[in-house]
Protein backbone atom coordinates (compact mmCIF):
# COMPACT_ATOMS: atom_id res chain seq x y z
CA UNK A 1 0.00 0.00 0.00
CA UNK A 2 1.94 3.31 -0.99
CA UNK A 3 0.27 6.57 0.22
CA UNK A 4 1.19 9.70 -2.32
CA UNK A 5 1.88 12.95 -2.79
CA UNK A 6 3.26 15.05 -6.01
CA UNK A 7 4.40 17.59 -3.65
CA UNK A 8 1.64 20.61 -4.48
CA UNK A 9 -0.61 19.70 -1.64
CA UNK A 10 -0.46 17.78 1.49
CA UNK A 11 -2.12 14.32 2.17
CA UNK A 12 -5.63 14.95 3.24
CA UNK A 13 -7.91 13.04 5.89
CA UNK A 14 -9.26 11.38 3.29
CA UNK A 15 -6.83 10.10 1.81
CA UNK A 16 -5.32 8.92 5.18
CA UNK A 17 -8.44 6.80 6.09
CA UNK A 18 -8.48 5.45 2.69
CA UNK A 19 -4.63 4.40 3.07
CA UNK A 20 -5.59 2.77 6.34
CA UNK A 21 -9.04 0.91 5.52
CA UNK A 22 -6.65 -0.39 2.50
CA UNK A 23 -3.42 -1.25 4.25
CA UNK A 24 -1.77 -4.75 4.15
CA UNK A 25 -0.25 -6.55 7.09
CA UNK A 26 3.04 -4.89 5.32
CA UNK A 27 1.54 -1.93 6.19
CA UNK A 28 1.77 1.75 4.26
CA UNK A 29 4.56 3.49 2.88
CA UNK A 30 3.85 7.32 2.26
CA UNK A 31 5.46 9.25 -0.19
CA UNK A 32 6.07 12.86 -0.95
CA UNK A 33 7.70 14.46 -3.83
CA UNK A 34 9.58 17.77 -3.87
CA UNK A 35 10.07 19.19 -7.11
CA UNK A 36 13.11 19.64 -8.47
CA UNK A 37 12.28 22.89 -11.53
CA UNK A 38 14.28 22.00 -14.15
CA UNK A 39 18.31 21.60 -15.64
CA UNK A 40 20.18 24.01 -17.14
CA UNK A 41 22.36 22.44 -20.17
CA UNK A 42 21.80 19.12 -19.16
CA UNK A 43 22.97 19.87 -15.28
CA UNK A 44 21.14 20.30 -11.77
CA UNK A 45 21.15 23.96 -11.22
CA UNK A 46 21.51 24.66 -7.23
CA UNK A 47 18.43 27.83 -7.99
CA UNK A 48 16.36 24.94 -9.30
CA UNK A 49 16.57 22.42 -6.54
CA UNK A 50 13.80 22.45 -3.57
CA UNK A 51 14.69 24.83 -0.96
CA UNK A 52 15.02 24.12 2.94
CA UNK A 53 11.67 25.16 3.91
CA UNK A 54 10.21 23.25 1.07
CA UNK A 55 12.16 19.63 2.21
CA UNK A 56 10.86 20.25 5.83
CA UNK A 57 7.44 21.10 4.83
CA UNK A 58 7.22 17.90 2.79
CA UNK A 59 8.66 15.64 6.19
CA UNK A 60 6.39 17.13 7.80
CA UNK A 61 3.31 15.99 5.85
CA UNK A 62 4.98 12.46 5.60
CA UNK A 63 5.63 12.76 9.27
CA UNK A 64 1.55 13.70 9.81
CA UNK A 65 0.47 11.11 7.81
CA UNK A 66 2.51 8.21 9.63
CA UNK A 67 1.29 9.58 12.94
CA UNK A 68 -2.67 9.47 12.13
CA UNK A 69 -1.83 6.02 10.26
CA UNK A 70 0.04 4.60 13.41
CA UNK A 71 -2.51 6.11 15.50
CA UNK A 72 -5.00 4.13 13.67
CA UNK A 73 -3.14 1.28 14.49
CA UNK A 74 -1.31 1.03 11.34
CA UNK A 75 2.75 0.17 10.63
CA UNK A 76 3.85 3.17 8.58
CA UNK A 77 6.77 4.08 6.97
CA UNK A 78 7.54 7.36 5.04
CA UNK A 79 9.75 8.80 2.22
CA UNK A 80 10.83 11.63 0.71
CA UNK A 81 12.62 12.08 -2.90
CA UNK A 82 13.33 14.86 -5.22
CA UNK A 83 12.77 14.77 -8.66
CA UNK A 84 11.26 16.60 -11.94
CA UNK A 85 9.17 13.85 -13.08
CA UNK A 86 7.23 12.92 -9.51
CA UNK A 87 4.49 11.08 -11.53
CA UNK A 88 7.20 8.64 -13.01
CA UNK A 89 8.89 8.59 -10.03
CA UNK A 90 5.21 7.55 -8.06
CA UNK A 91 5.20 4.65 -10.21
CA UNK A 92 8.83 3.58 -9.90
CA UNK A 93 8.33 3.54 -6.14
CA UNK A 94 5.14 1.71 -6.55
CA UNK A 95 6.57 -1.22 -8.61
CA UNK A 96 9.61 -1.47 -6.44
CA UNK A 97 7.54 -1.75 -3.14
CA UNK A 98 4.81 -4.40 -4.98
CA UNK A 99 2.34 -2.29 -3.77
CA UNK A 100 -1.60 -3.44 -4.72
CA UNK A 101 -2.74 0.03 -4.02
CA UNK A 102 -2.14 3.63 -4.34
CA UNK A 103 -4.08 6.37 -2.92
CA UNK A 104 -3.53 9.45 -4.04
CA UNK A 105 -6.03 12.98 -3.51
CA UNK A 106 -7.90 13.50 -6.78
CA UNK A 107 -6.19 17.35 -8.33
CA UNK A 108 -8.29 20.76 -7.75
CA UNK A 109 -7.29 21.61 -11.12
CA UNK A 110 -10.13 22.18 -13.91
CA UNK A 111 -10.25 23.29 -17.17
CA UNK A 112 -7.27 24.22 -19.22
CA UNK A 113 -4.84 23.65 -16.20
CA UNK A 114 -6.04 20.70 -15.75
CA UNK A 115 -4.66 19.98 -19.20
CA UNK A 116 -1.32 21.45 -18.76
CA UNK A 117 -0.94 20.08 -14.81
CA UNK A 118 -2.49 16.82 -15.72
CA UNK A 119 -4.17 14.36 -13.39
CA UNK A 120 -1.97 13.06 -10.90
CA UNK A 121 -3.69 9.92 -10.15
CA UNK A 122 -4.84 9.10 -13.79
CA UNK A 123 -1.41 9.85 -15.14
CA UNK A 124 -0.03 7.43 -12.61
CA UNK A 125 -2.40 4.69 -13.56
CA UNK A 126 -1.31 4.98 -17.09
CA UNK A 127 2.45 4.82 -16.12
CA UNK A 128 1.62 1.58 -13.49
CA UNK A 129 -0.19 -0.69 -16.69
CA UNK A 130 -2.30 -2.28 -14.11
CA UNK A 131 0.51 -3.10 -11.53
CA UNK A 132 -1.37 -1.63 -8.88
CA UNK A 133 -4.89 -0.35 -8.59
CA UNK A 134 -4.51 3.49 -7.93
CA UNK A 135 -7.48 5.06 -5.74
CA UNK A 136 -8.02 8.59 -6.53
CA UNK A 137 -9.70 9.94 -3.31
CA UNK A 138 -12.11 13.13 -3.67
CA UNK A 139 -11.02 15.95 -1.00
CA UNK A 140 -13.87 16.98 1.21
CA UNK A 141 -15.00 20.37 0.52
Amino acid sequence: MLLATDGRHPLSPQAIDCAARLASPAGVAVLAVAKIYGTQFGLPHPGLMPTKEEVDLRRGWISDAIRELERKGVIADGQLAATRKAIKLIARVAIARSVQHVVVDAGTASGLRRVIEGETGNDIRRRLHGAAEVVIVQKAS
